[in-house]
């Protein structure tokens, strides 16, 4: 009797929670938006400033002429030069987020578009629903409309965590990967301090430009994880600030040019990388448990469905 109307209602129910969980999105990349604008235009000021300093160096000059003599003025260009590059990477990788963030507002308004009536929709199929049962004037009936209601609310919510698992993973895994190549760097450079040569610095520096692409993938799939949790944080324990491990790959950008030869550096950076896969994984496992819950919520309901139906 109910069964067309019910479907109606989990659709619409489906489309309504979509409208709002992207609307969080919308808003939450727009505010990302504005930082990153502001960060390039900082790395930009920056940078011509930097590249003012190398200016001057070059040129020659009495000043210049003595410094060189005491070979101060090439250690410190080199120095300066190193800046220059390391804001360059900086620049360029903020960049790259900037496009990645206009292209998820891009998609998240196009989705938008496909739910934009779905309030009304929503309250349509309800008050349908809510007129047949006042003409059936049935108490089974109401009972019914309200276990219906909680499996809609508990399927929206259980797809909603699989989601967010799964962004998890990704980010894991894309971790994963940068660990291997940050650990390849590692061993290549213990070499290097043993006299390994051009060939063990190649190395280093072979496996150090796959672990910067990797870290800025992460980043890119953590901020994809960090919306998909934005509509589940208030019912799930998760104590942990999710938009800092944003910040993670600033970390790692910051300096890394000018100190890559460093082996102490490549540690470092490992030993951070090491410990957001750490966190990542906490946040999963909590959701999994979360989904456990969710999923005998839902057997309960089903059950307590059927149950009712075979009383009458």
């Amino acid at each position: 009797m109910y069964s067309e109307i019910n479907y109606q209602i989990i659709h619409v129910k489906q489309a309504l929670h979509k409208k709002r969980k992207w609307e969080l999105q919308l808003a939450d990349y727009k505010e990302e938006r504005e930082q990153i604008e502001a960060l390039i235009a900082s790395y930009k000021s920056q940078l011509a400033s930097e590249m003012k300093d190398v200016e001057k160096l070059e040129k020659m000059s009495f000043s210049n002429l003595f410094q060189t003599f005491f070979g101060a003025k090439e250690e410190k260009l080199t120095k300066e030069k190193q800046e220059v590059a390391t804001v360059k990477l900086q620049l360029k990788k903020a960049t790259e987020t900037k496009h990645e963030i206009d292209r998820s507002i891009t998609e998240t308004e196009d989705n938008l578009v496909n739910v934009a009536d779905a309030e009304k929709d929503y309250h349509y199929v309800i008050s349908l629903k809510e007129k047949k049962i006042m003409e059936d004037d049935s108490q089974f009936t109401e009972r019914l409309f309200e276990l219906n209601e909680r499996e809609a609310d508990t399927e929206v919510y259980l797809t909603e965590l699989k989601e967010a698992i799964a962004a998890g993973n990704h980010v894991i895994q894309t971790l994963a990967k940068a660990i291997e190549s940050l650990e390849g760097a590692q061993g290549w450079g213990t070499m290097d301090l043993f006299g390994g040569g051009m060939i063990s610095g190649l190395a280093k520096h072979s496996y150090i430009d796959e672990a910067t692409d990797l870290i800025h993938q992460a980043q890119t799939k953590m901020r994809h994880f960090q919306k998909e949790l934005l509509d589940i944080e208030e019912n799930v324990d998760i104590t942990i600030d999710i938009s800092g491990l944003l910040k993670f790959a600033d970390f790692f950008f910051d300096g890394f040019i000018s100190d890559w030869m460093v082996q102490g550096r490549i540690e470092e950076s490992l030993d951070q990388a090491t410990k957001q896969q750490s966190t990542i994984k906490t946040i999963i496992r909590k959701l999994d448990l979360e989904l456990e819950k969710k999923e005998d919520v839902l057997d309960e309901v089903r059950a307590e469905r059927v149950a009712a139906i075979e009383r009458i």
